[in-house]
């Protein structure tokens, strides 16, 4: 598959931290380098920007803009909910004039940006809703394997093309994409994994044409129409993720990706982001982490002996794809 098709095929990859966004393709690709991705980034067919559930995402240059549409208004009043107290009298519109302005000149850093805000007298909360009114991209090298930090800025008109996206669109293919990675699921499922009101996402599922089923409580669940639905005794083979990995932070709880006894293992205060875990049989059965050229596995319980040959074997190849 081709490396924009998956990046649609589970609606985006979380990209807080950039190794994440690499680790998860080379775990859903075959033959999947940490170049491929890179270059990606950098001829603009992925994009980088702050997204779904107002986190940095990696999606296709063709998504983009559309998904854009889709969530900016949800984001907005979100943002403006809940820092009315410390943004009461901010116009935001005159903060992205003031930003576009330089942007327009070529991409800026993180740094110049703020003080550019802060010389022309905006309060520091601005900059948390700037990305709410000017669509901005991460421009490569930043956020990328290379250099992870995601700080140099620029404009997605720019880098992406004009938008003429409609927010009907944006909803639209955010159900797509929620449920062509993660169907069946409940409109509940699609908005926590959004970040959008549930009543914004009823009215767009209940006008496509989708499959319909029920779950074992009675809920309505919805797919793609004719979408494949592997047989509940399907194995899923071991598989490795990073941390910001939307599949275990954020995915509906019935889906049981991520055991309730290991939750709080995985997430912690010092740890909202997750830890680095491995799936056995398509669930968390331990956490992972690079060192010294190796990568280390830790299970939460003794593995039967053919299962731990898999994990080391997989483990083996995600060194290899770390020492590239």
């Amino acid at each position: 598959m081709p490396l924009t098709r998956a990046l649609e095929a589970v609606g985006g990859l979380q990209t807080q931290y950039a190794p994440s966004g690499y680790v998860g393709l080379w775990s859903r690709l075959r033959n999947f380098r940490r170049a491929n991705l890179t270059e990606a980034l950098i001829k603009r067919r992925a994009i980088q920007g702050t997204l779904i559930r107002s986190t940095i995402h990696t999606v296709s240059r063709a998504d983009y803009p559309v998904l854009q549409a889709g969530v900016r208004s949800a984001r907005r009043e979100w943002w403006l909910r809940v820092v009315r107290h410390q943004a009461h009298g901010l116009d935001m519109d005159e903060v992205a004039g003031v930003v576009r302005a330089r942007l327009e000149r070529g991409p800026a850093r993180t740094t110049e940006l703020k003080a550019l805000l802060s010389e022309s007298g905006f309060p520091a909360i601005a900059w948390s809703g700037l990305g709410l009114w000017l669509d901005m991209v991460r421009v490569p090298p930043s956020g990328t394997w290379e250099r992870r930090l995601a700080d140099l800025y620029g404009l997605a008109d720019d880098w992406v093309g004009a938008a003429n996206a409609t927010e009907a669109a944006g909803l639209e293919l955010i159900v797509r994409r929620y449920l062509g990675g993660f169907g069946p699921a409940a409109v509940a499922d699609i908005a926590s994994w959004a970040g959008l009101p549930p009543a914004k996402v009823m009215p767009v599922v209940e006008r496509m044409r989708l499959a319909r089923f029920r779950d074992e409580a009675g809920r309505i669940l919805f797919d793609l129409p004719k979408a494949p639905i592997p047989d509940g005794g399907s194995r899923a083979p071991v598989r490795f993720l990073q941390t910001f990995e939307a599949l275990t932070m954020i995915h509906a709880r019935r889906t049981k990706v991520m055991p309730e006894a290991y939750r709080p293992i995985i997430f912690g205060t010092k740890t909202p982001h997750s830890m680095p875990v491995f799936l056995v049989d398509g669930a968390v059965a331990g956490t992972w982490r690079y060192e010294d050229g190796r990568v280390r596995v830790d299970p939460f319980e003794p593995m039967p002996r053919s299962v731990r040959g898999e994990l080391d074997d997989e483990a083996r190849a995600l060194a290899a794809f770390h020492n590239e």
